[in-house]
């Protein structure tokens, strides 16, 4: 049970990256509105969007706007729509990772020129698409968050290609760090252990990875998105004005075993 509180009143937030009701991204949605956040959503295409619909109503969405990240004007009428709207930016949730298949299936030594470089794209570079179109929207400062995972800095079986990709991810996020840091904008990641998630099915095996992090993990369980989702809302609070450049584990401690 979490705490209710409106200290995130006041604060604006976009949240990329929602796939349907159970995705991280969902839960950060979730908690931050349930603390008083005003929330704009984004769905990758009109295929997806009756599975991100759900969430969007639920968290009361302001702004409700296609983007595939790949696709920059469709990024760019979001910032536009949300300069227009609500004329700032708080915080961002990025919440997006892809790697094909094949690709992601077949070891590292394997990898294709081509998955490679689409993984990194959609997965690494969108967050820098996106940082960038936030900058201008927060001119009083703010808080960017990605998600990671700790195959980002430890071999985790079966999740072969996402490792080297993950840890471009938060190598990215010290480095925006840096630069956004003058002008008070927080960059972290989240790393929650692992989750029942759609995009997380794709990984092959996926249920060995389930059952280690119930089986080692210090608090012997999963964790949830909605926990995942609590940190994101103390993570762009003034709670952790601080608090920038990090990697901040949700997984029960499982990366410390």
């Amino acid at each position: 049970m979490l705490p209710t509180s409106d200290f995130l009143a006041g604060k604006r937030g976009l949240v990329v990256g929602v796939a349907n009701e159970q995705s991280i991204a969902a839960g950060c949605a979730r908690v931050c509105r349930g603390f008083g956040a005003d929330i704009a959503m984004t769905y990758q295409s009109e295929k997806a969007r009756k599975f991100v619909q759900p969430v969007a109503d639920a968290v009361e969405s302001e702004l409700f706007l296609p983007m595939d990240v790949t696709d920059m004007a469709q990024m760019d009428a979001v910032f536009e729509a949300i300069r227009t709207h609500w004329g700032r930016l708080d915080f961002l949730v990025h919440s997006v990772a892809y790697c094909p298949a094949d690709d992601l299936h077949g070891r590292v030594v394997d990898c294709s020129r081509d998955g490679f470089g689409t993984a990194m794209d959609v997965s690494v570079h969108s967050l820098i698409r996106l940082a960038k179109r936030a900058e201008p929207l927060m001119s009083e400062g703010g808080t960017i968050l990605t998600v990671s995972y700790h195959g980002a800095e430890r071999v985790v079986d079966h999740y072969n290609v996402m490792g080297p990709v993950k840890a471009a991810l938060e190598a990215t996020v010290r480095y925006l760090a840096v630069e956004l840091g003058p002008k008070d904008i927080r960059v972290n990641a989240m790393s929650p252990g692992p989750l029942e998630t759609r995009a997380a099915s794709g990984i092959a095996h996926f249920d060995v990875l389930i059952e280690d992090a119930k089986k080692r993990s210090p608090l012997q369980r999963l964790t949830t998105i909605e926990e995942v989702g609590a940190m994101a809302a103390c993570l762009v609070s003034d709670l952790a004005r601080s608090v920038s450049g990090n990697t901040s584990y949700i997984d029960g401690g499982h990366h410390i075993v």
